[in-house]
């Protein structure tokens, strides 16, 4: 019985990394959108 719990690991693995993909890309859309505000900023517009 010790495989029984092995699909809801695999499970738990899939959606771990669906939320470590997901976390990452809104943290380096957080970024880029942080790099154009300054860009702006210098360029003399405001957000």
């Amino acid at each position: 019985m010790a495989g029984s719990n092995a699909p809801f690991n695999l499970w738990l693995r899939r959606i771990g990394w669906l939320i470590a993909i997901w976390a990452g890309s809104i943290a380096v859309l957080a970024v880029i959108a942080f790099i154009f505000r300054i860009l702006m900023k210098f360029a003399g517009l405001t957000a």
